[in-house]
């Protein structure tokens, strides 16, 4: 019967009962009538979409043979008469166009003039009248059933929805850019020439008949939407889906939907939901992206209590180097066992949530009891804040071995810099502390870790016994290694520079929001950040900076100068700064780099309050001494390396008297502070400076006047035997006798500066008789020489102190006893004792 013929197509595939009776006694009725069965179905859907009439006209005209008379000898005049029933992108609409028209020319005119009409615009009249017959039929069959039509015109769209519920296997989807289609069941068409999409071809059509001669046609076609397809064809789909992925935005897992009808794609990448497909991947997806990753936007109170607990918990792993302390496995089975099995999305979670939180609100509250076992670390050794003095600097951990910052992290705000010291620090916090010692233990000289067998042990007891509170952990360690061997264990023994990074302390310069430098050395991180912590103290200090100043009018300028700032004391460290014609007010970063400003800039501002003239100073030079300040000043060999010409009779005077100023400063007590103190140091200039800078002048002088003579004596000393020693004396002249050189001997240094010179000079008269005794006396010196530069170098700066400085006096010392011993030395000297000295430096072993 007529719905066997239907299932057998695949149209019929309804869960209404009422449907599939109707669709019985609709088929059994069609299936009497000469149309194709499958019509049947789309009459129901044309009822369901509101356009019965459209249908029924066109299911008539698809029953029976074209009314549109296309005669070879008139082509394009039938072509023409037709044209006007064209509808933009479907044939099938054009029939429904052809049959108002032709309902309304027989309703205004006679039987012979209708017959005329038809015969005139190559329309056949018997044909006409057969599917106004089947039309006729086709109705009444529906109207026994119920299925009436309306009054209103059906939307195109609706009217091609309920076609295609016969049509299904006659869809095709245009093949990229060429003119054929894909069609069902890997079939392929090309659209007839006498449609009206063949030329412009849309993206999916139906056709209501394929025909197949010298390949497969589509006649009588329509262009739909894919989608139109999987409602009517919900039966015959095949779907597949993707990978599931998390949608933050639904709080859910979506996957992307295919749907496919007879081979064809007509739904792609439609994201669902993925609990559709499985319930329980969909399910983990949800606790493990929105609760354990906190991939969702939830007001739920317990998830912002949980990620606190949570980040309290990685801190405390970071701080104590633990791999696994968090287990998300963890988390995520804490919420799979109390969470209802019915819950796949946030929206479901939202709805159980609501109905089990009154009886039991603490249910999904994390505890540590819940992913902490009984035997993990304890948070204690770890502290969060390092205290020093009256700061409080935040402690921060990472734990990322090979990465910047691995292990602990200080940091300390820019505006307190300069008040935070190296104190303590070397020791690490206590949790760090035993790896610290064990990882400095390994590296003792051979011999110790010989004596110190097993290690482990022996770095457990240095951990147990020594006290971080008794100064530098060298020392320490030292004592308590020494004790634990039984020999003698130097501080030098103990090098923290071979342990690992994240066994030291890292500090974090922090201004505002901003990290400004990280590094693990203080002193080298306070010279990079010289500038902004200056101009940072100076900020927190307004008032207090000027310039321009000639003469002291400001009172009593304070040591220091004390704000809070973001709750900490600020403390910076004002001075006088020489601007060369008039001082500064200037606050500067600690007391060492304020005490050489203010010593500087208090002498500016005496010689501004107490001038000397220069031009006065220099007639007190003898003819012979301005003669051989010019000739050493031209000099190209002291002048290799400093500035050539510098010297002169007016630069040699200013040069004495700033060192008589410094003199002057130095015997009453070093800078003064207020304008009482510096009015009488005024008074002591007036009464001094003059005659002390004239004294200082007649010997740098004669110094200069014998260093001449000695650059004249040099410059004969070509052959290669003695050009080493040659050398060796113009470096050292160059150290003694630059532009400057009076106020950085001081004038207290002037006679035995004066009497280096003369040591050089006897050894240049005594180099052409033994060069090869200069030679060795020459390296014992040098060697010397170079381990007290490398102290220098290895001392940070400011750290240059009045012990570190004469030492180097103390080799000049040394070189007249070498080279010049007639002339005496004044004080004992050797290069054992010169060794010594330098030994006791810091930095000397």
């Amino acid at each position: 019967d007529g719905v066997s013929l239907l299932a057998e197509l695949g149209a019929v595939d309804l869960d209404d009962t009422s449907d599939k009776r109707r669709l019985t006694l609709v088929g059994k009725r069609l299936a009497r009538l000469p149309i194709d069965p499958r019509l049947g179905r789309m009459v129901l859907e044309a009822e369901r979409l509101g356009c019965v009439r459209e249908v029924t006209v066109i299911v008539a005209a698809l029953s029976i043979q074209d009314p549109r008379e296309r005669p070879a000898s008139a082509r394009e005049a039938a072509a023409e008469a037709h044209n006007r029933f064209n509808v933009e992108g479907s044939d099938l609409l054009a029939l429904v166009k052809l049959w108002d028209y032709l309902r309304e020319q027989q309703r205004e005119l006679s039987s012979n003039q209708f017959r005329k009409l038809c015969r005139t615009e190559f329309l056949n009249y018997l044909r006409v009248r057969e599917w106004q017959d089947v039309f006729r039929q086709v109705r009444q069959t529906a109207a026994a059933v119920g299925i009436h039509s309306g009054t209103d015109a059906g939307h195109p769209d609706r009217v091609h929805q309920a076609l295609l519920a016969g049509l299904l296997s006659h869809i095709g989807m245009r093949d990229g850019t060429t003119r054929e289609y894909r069609g069902a069941r890997g079939s392929r068409f090309l659209i007839g020439r006498e449609s009206r999409l063949s030329k412009n071809q849309p993206r999916w059509v139906m056709a209501a008949e394929l025909v197949e001669t010298n390949r497969l046609w589509a006649r009588m076609v329509a262009g739909i939407k894919p989608e139109w397809a999987e409602r009517a064809a919900a039966h015959l789909t095949t779907r597949s889906y993707g990978e599931p992925s998390w949608d933050p935005q639904r709080g859910a897992a979506v996957t992307t939907e295919r749907v496919s009808l007879y081979g064809l794609p007509i739904v792609v990448g439609r994201r669902v939901a993925y609990e559709r497909v499985n319930r329980a991947v969909a399910r983990e997806l949800f606790i493990r992206e929105a609760l354990v990753y906190r991939r969702w936007v939830s007001p739920h109170v317990f998830l912002d209590e949980n990620d606190q607990r949570l980040t309290e918990l990685r801190a405390m792993a970071e701080r104590q180097r633990v791999v696994h302390l968090v287990d998300d496995d963890a988390v995520f089975a804490f919420y799979d066992q109390r969470i209802g099995a019915e819950v796949c999305s946030g929206r479901q979670f939202d709805q159980w949530w609501k109905r089990i939180r009154p009886a039991n609100p603490e249910l999904l509250k994390l505890s540590v009891a819940d992913l902490v076992p009984d035997d993990g670390p304890a948070p204690d050794g770890f502290p969060t804040v390092w205290h020093q003095r009256d700061l409080n600097l935040e402690v921060t951990y990472r734990f990322e071995p090979g990465a910047a910052g691995d292990g602990a992290t200080v940091h300390v705000p820019l505006s307190v810099l300069n008040r935070v010291t190296d104190d303590g620090f070397e020791w690490q916090v206590d949790g760090l502390r035993e790896k610290l010692i064990a990882a400095v233990v390994k590296t003792l000289p051979k011999q110790l870790r010989r004596d110190l067998s097993p290690l482990s042990e022996a770095a457990r007891q240095a951990y147990l016994q020594a006290d971080p509170s008794a100064g530098r952990i060298a020392d320490e360690l030292a004592r308590v290694l020494g004790d634990l061997c039984g020999r003698h264990v130097a501080p030098s023994d103990i090098d923290l520079s071979g342990v690992p990074d994240h066994l030291r302390i890292h500090f974090a310069i922090d201004d505002d929001d901003r990290t400004l430098a990280t590094g693990t050395d203080l002193d080298a991180l306070r010279r990079l950040l010289t500038r902004p912590l200056r101009e940072t103290l100076a900020a927190a200090t307004p008032g207090i900076e000027r310039s321009g100043i000639t003469t002291w009018d400001f009172g009593s300028l304070p040591r220091t100068v004390e704000t809070v700032r973001g709750g900490l004391t600020v403390l910076g460290y004002p001075a006088l700064l020489d601007d060369d014609d008039s001082v500064s007010i200037r606050v500067f970063t600690n007391a060492g780099i304020q005490e050489r400003a203010m010593r500087s800039g208090v002498r500016r501002l005496l010689l501004l309050a107490v001038p000397v003239p220069i031009k006065a100073l220099e007639r007190g030079l003898t003819n012979s001494i301005r003669l051989a300040v010019a000739a050493f000043g031209a000099s190209a060999t002291v002048g290799r390396g400093s500035q050539s010409g510098a010297f002169t009779p007016a630069s040699l005077a200013a040069d004495c008297v700033v060192a008589a100023a410094n003199r002057l400063l130095a015997d009453n007590g070093g800078a003064v502070w207020d304008e009482q103190e510096f009015a009488q140091l005024c008074t002591a200039a007036r009464r001094e400076l003059a005659q002390s800078a004239a004294a200082a002048l007649h010997l740098a002088g004669e110094i200069v006047a014998t260093a001449s003579r000695v650059i004249i004596t040099l410059d004969r000393l070509i052959a290669p035997a003695v050009a080493p020693a040659a050398d060796d004396m113009r470096a050292q002249l160059r150290r003694l006798v630059r532009p400057g050189f009076v106020a950085a001997s001081g004038t207290a240094r002037l006679d035995d500066v004066l009497r280096y010179v003369r040591a050089i000079e006897r050894r240049a008269d005594k180099l052409p008789g033994d060069p090869r005794r200069d030679g060795q006396r020459m390296g014992e010196v040098t060697a010397l020489e170079e381990r007290y530069r490398t102290i220098l170098g290895g001392l940070p700066r400011g750290a240059v102190t009045a012990e570190v400085i004469d030492a180097g006096w103390f080799l000049e010392e040394l070189r007249v006893s070498v080279f010049a011993q007639s002339l005496g030395t004044a004080r004992p000297v050797s290069t054992l004792r010169v060794a010594r000295v330098l030994a006791g430096l810091p930095g000397g072993r």
